[in-house]
């Protein structure tokens, strides 16, 4: 009898994504589940904005990781 890893054990449902800014193009990480609001390192424009669950991600997402 072979057991099936992938039902037993639980997958993230919250990921890190690699956003790019719409002001200036620079790529950052964020996390999907953001509490606080997510300003991009070199404009400062607004990249993610908490929700009551998911943040609301105002950038282009890149890459998805987890």
């Amino acid at each position: 009898m072979r057991i099936d890893w992938s039902k037993l054990i639980p997958k993230p449902r919250s990921a890190f994504l690699l956003v790019q800014c719409n002001e200036c193009g620079h790529k950052q990480v964020v996390f999907d589940n953001a509490k606080i609001e997510v300003s991009c390192q070199i404009c400062g424009a607004t990249l993610a904005k908490p929700r009551s669950g998911k943040a609301e991600i105002l950038g282009k997402v890149v890459d998805r990781y987890g």
